[in-house]
């Protein structure tokens, strides 16, 4: 049985989708059952609705991502900086995403400002560890991480 070596622009984009999905459904889940109080069905739901929103945003977030990271190393190549950097990227990348979903689920303006505010703070830290998930599956695709 021969294996198919796919170039490596499909390997990042697979391994990016593949990061977003997992990373987002779990995390959503949890956030959703367990600080915002759904149910389980709801929440299911939910994260079942976004999977495709998550597969269109997955690699352009990955290639913002590692831009971000490059920009971060200019200032300082303390492994601190890249922190700051997957902070810095999963706010910015997520929060115009998050407030887009609210206004097209019929959110008001002080509803989105609200929630985009609170998920920031969340986000930052959640950016953090999506960005060590996102390299871990980077190397499952065999795809080289940011700098």
């Amino acid at each position: 049985m021969s294996v198919i070596k796919l170039p490596l622009k499909y390997r990042s984009a697979a391994a990016d989708t593949f990061a977003m999905v997992v990373f987002s459904f779990a995390a959503g889940m949890m956030i959703e059952i367990f600080i915002s109080g759904m149910s389980f069905e709801q929440s299911l739901a939910s994260r079942t609705l976004s999977i495709p929103i998550n597969i269109a945003i997955a690699w352009p977030y990955g290639v913002f991502r590692d831009f971000m990271i490059h920009q971060g190393t200019r200032i300082s190549s303390k492994r601190w900086m890249k922190g700051v950097s997957d902070m810095v990227a999963y706010v910015l990348f997520q929060s115009p995403v998050y407030a887009g979903i609210l206004f097209v689920v019929g959110a008001n303006v002080d509803q989105i400002v609200t929630a985009v505010t609170s998920n920031i703070l969340v986000s930052g830290a959640l950016g953090v560890v999506y960005g060590q998930f996102l390299e871990m599956c980077r190397r499952m695709f065999r795809v080289p991480n940011a700098a």
